[in-house]
């Protein structure tokens, strides 16, 4: 069983977390094991000292070596070891396919170790000493790894098998185009194409979505979906998916146009599919002067 062990000095802010909603489901199901443990624990001082001035001076405190390594090998030597990654910004940033590829590695790694910083951060010897991983959220700073550690949980284990109700979900996200196991139980399945103008992988955001009434305030969803025919459907959603990337996010798909990505996904030529999502944004615009009665609307 994929086993999380979370190191922090606030257990008290993740364990809420871990026990609600999709994680919470995973642990009653025996689909997922996590364990916070508060590092403090293994100080050997009356004040359960953590922290210390930096050597050179400098603003803030620093976590002590000491007490993250013992809290580390009194771990191991219960549970093995584990692979360890450090929240901090210093970190290679943490994406989807990262996600995708720790979720498969779990098959042969089931047990992962994520430490939480504060303050200024570690001690550089105590990641150098246990040779950690180091990944961030991206270009901003938070107080604490908490949050973080329980953004890379969640997004690794919807991707384990049997945590969400539906598989495909988790093939289907935003991002999930690009990684080379989007799933670890189905690799390269992912709905949209491995594609980018360099050869590397392009991710993609999701396709809008639209549920009932067929007609909202005036806004209409797209006929297409509710055309019955399925070819249709995924050529539009992938060229709306790739136009609202292109939009959005040009850095994930580079200079290629939606329509030239999506054309390439559904082996059609692009100029039949590039004005598709045009009717993603008609439907988002109001018309008033349809009426719908929904008593008789099917589709409502």
């Amino acid at each position: 069983m994929p086993f999380f062990a979370i190191l922090s000095l606030f257990p008290e802010a993740i364990e809420p977390y871990l026990g609600a909603s999709i994680l919470g489901s995973a642990r009653e199901r025996g689909l997922l094991r996590t364990e916070v443990i508060d590092f403090r624990d293994f100080t050997r001082d009356r004040h359960r000292t953590v922290d210390d001035r930096p050597f050179g001076g400098g603003p803030g405190m620093l976590l002590r070596a000491e007490p993250i390594a013992e809290c580390i090998e009194w771990l191991e030597a219960r549970h093995g070891r584990f692979r360890r990654i450090a929240l901090c910004p210093s970190g290679r940033v943490f994406r989807q396919p990262y996600a995708a590829q720790l979720a498969a590695d779990l098959a042969q790694e089931p047990r992962v170790l994520l430490l939480a910083g504060r303050y200024e951060g570690f001690d550089e010897r105590v990641l150098e000493a246990f040779d950690f991983e180091r990944i961030s959220l991206g270009d901003f700073v938070l107080a604490g790894g908490e949050l973080p550690a329980l953004c890379v949980v969640e997004a690794v284990a919807r991707l384990l098998p049997g945590v969400l109700g539906h598989e495909e979900s988790a093939r289907q996200d935003s991002f999930a185009t690009g990684s080379s196991s989007a799933s670890p139980t189905d690799a390269g399945t992912a709905r949209t194409p491995d594609l980018a103008p360099s050869g590397a992988p392009a991710s993609v955001l999701d396709t809008p979505h639209y549920t009932r009434p067929r007609t909202w305030r005036g806004r209409e969803a797209p006929a297409v979906l509710l055309s019955g025919n399925h070819g249709q459907i995924e050529r539009w959603r992938a060229t709306a998916a790739l136009e609202r990337t292109r939009e959005r996010r040009p850095d994930l798909v580079g200079g290629q146009s939606a329509g030239q990505l999506a054309g390439q996904l559904a082996g059609q030529p692009a100029g039949q599919l590039a004005g598709q999502p045009s009717d993603a944004r008609r439907a988002a615009a109001p018309d008033r002067g349809r009426e719908v009665d929904h008593e008789r609307d099917p589709q409502r």
